[in-house]
């Protein structure tokens, strides 16, 4: 890992706005808003249930995107080896953890852990020689990074005993996202993003089906509501099929580190669509937060 001071070219004002950046926005305002959504579906039906459903929409819906795109076009064992990986890793095990996780921890909890994530992503992709950290962008992940813990704090994190289970398996979805972040950057220029990102869904999809096959046997579909339905489905197509795609493109034009920053804002926008829809006031810790989270973005925006 190596920590280099940027040259005086590197510190020239900062990029001028792009269209990765408008698109990792996007993402962010996706899945910000929609904590929101998918508690009316979990009202309805159960945690693994809700995922197991979602992800084989998602996977048939990327598949079917895929195919009419580019077409069926062989790759080598190799690429399609560390496609199924970073399949199993970035969507069975990280789904798993996380939907699991949560469900043995309070949201505060899981804001803060994975807040560490940009962090991780960084580091694991300085170990693997796929990006170098610089001094600039220490200080734009100590900046974004306080900011998201600043963002979730109000809530009233508490780790204790009785979340130490659920925490652990936060965690340890952070950790996956962080491989599946790093892992796309290992795959090579010439496998598009749409191609990554399906063939690792549709490979990491049937473990998530499965670990969740029990509870939709179980479930008494005639009490699901029309909302939960429709949350569901927009869950699967804008959040997983068409955030995934956008996530692994900015991942391969502007890099990892880059790319992680953006996930900080995703509290940003969470809190403000709790505050619309249910009338949470945001308060001045969140904003100063939200201050935080910016600087360290445009910061690391600079060439």
């Amino acid at each position: 890992m190596s920590l280099s001071t940027p040259s005086a070219a590197s510190a020239a004002p900062a990029r001028t706005f792009t269209s990765s950046d408008a698109a990792m926005l996007g993402v962010v305002l996706v899945w910000g808003t929609n904590y929101t959504l998918v508690k009316e579906a979990l009202g309805s039906m159960p945690p693994l249930a809700f995922i197991s459903i979602r992800f084989a929409l998602a996977a048939m819906a990327m598949g079917a995107l895929l195919l009419a795109v580019e077409g069926w076009k062989p790759l080598p064992w190799k690429t399609l080896a560390r496609l199924g990986v970073l399949g199993m890793v970035g969507n069975t095990v990280y789904q798993v953890l996380f939907i699991s996780g949560l469900a043995h921890t309070t949201a505060a909890n899981t804001g803060m852990l994975t807040a560490v994530t940009p962090v991780m992503i960084a580091v694991l992709g300085a170990a693997l020689g796929v990006e170098r950290i610089t001094r600039s962008l220490v200080v734009s992940l100590v900046l974004a990074v306080v900011g998201m813990v600043l963002v979730v704090s109000v809530r009233g994190p508490e780790l204790s005993a009785q979340t130490r289970w659920g925490d652990t398996l936060i965690l340890g979805s952070s950790v996956c996202w962080a491989l599946y972040t790093v892992g796309i950057r290992t795959v090579g220029p010439e496998v598009s993003a749409l191609r990554i990102t399906a063939l690792s869904m549709l490979t990491g999809a049937p473990g998530v089906v499965l670990a969740g096959a029990r509870e939709v046997q179980a479930l008494d579909f005639s009490q699901v509501s029309t909302g939960a339905w429709v949350a569901l489905v927009y869950s699967a197509l804008i959040p997983l099929v068409a955030a995934y795609f956008l996530w692994g493109r900015s991942v391969q034009k502007v890099g990892t580190n880059r790319t992680a920053l953006y996930n900080t804002g995703v509290p940003v926008v969470a809190a403000l669509t709790a505050w619309a829809v249910r009338g949470e006031q945001p308060t001045a810790p969140q904003a100063l937060g939200t201050a935080f989270i910016l600087t360290g973005v445009l910061l690391s925006r600079r060439k």
